[in-house]
């Protein structure tokens, strides 16, 4: 997929219902804000890796988001006071570049790092080629966040966190057994047991899928 990230983030923009009642970013914008950002990332080497939403659509069609998200580390982030930070805990951290909203997996959490250090790749986004997370680094990345939205009792997330996980099993082939055996090393036993409830649900999910849409076209072929 070749979608500039600034037509990414004014879609999602647009696209949300929330945003029509309120001031809106300056839209014009953002491709200006975006090719500065990504220009300073490069020009200080700074090694990031683009995940969430962005690096999502990449890979699958149809999801909506309007921030930009990275894994960096605390000292990389230190080097980049053009990001104005709101809010900032030991994993995350929030701010804003511009008019644009950025959001920060610092590597301080050991499966950020290792998603940083591991699953990345090169994935092209209009006329710019960005680091961004593969398909099992961004599955690494939506099983992990689970739990905690489990207990936050967040069912909204929840059903978008596990609506990404189906598109992208949908479309590339990954041994969750080893996602989950990846995953082990950083959550509680508790937290493993739900997420492989989750991931028997999901794979369910798409085995229905793939029989429903295999029985379609045995019943539309004029020679079965």
């Amino acid at each position: 997929m070749t979608m500039a990230i600034a037509d990414i983030v004014r879609n999602g923009i647009l696209f949300d219902i929330k945003n029509w009642e309120v001031a809106m970013p300056e839209i014009d914008r953002l491709p200006e804000a975006i090719e500065r950002l990504f220009t300073i990332l490069d020009e200080r080497q700074i090694d990031y890796v683009l995940v969430g939403g962005i690096a999502l659509l990449s890979y699958i069609e149809g999801r909506n988001t309007q921030d930009i998200d990275f894994i960096l580390s605390k000292r990389e982030l230190e080097a980049l006071p053009e990001i104005v930070i709101a809010d900032q805990n030991k994993d995350f951290a929030h701010g804003t570049f511009e008019s644009l909203q950025v959001d920060i997996l610092l590597t301080q959490n050991k499966l950020f790092e290792l998603v940083r250090d591991r699953y990345v790749t090169e994935r092209q986004f209009g006329n710019r080629v960005i680091r961004c997370a593969t398909v099992e680094g961004l599955l690494l990345l939506k099983f992990f966040a689970l739990p905690s939205l489990y207990r936050q009792g967040q069912l909204s997330k929840v059903s978008i966190y596990e609506n990404d996980i189906t598109q992208l099993l949908l479309n590339y082939r990954v041994d969750l057994s080893e996602i989950l055996k990846i995953l082990s090393k950083y959550l509680l036993a508790s937290d493993l047991d739900e997420l492989q409830v989750t991931a028997i649900d999901i794979q369910n999910r798409i085995q229905r899928f793939h029989s429903q849409h295999n029985k379609l076209e045995h019943s539309e072929d004029p020679e079965a």
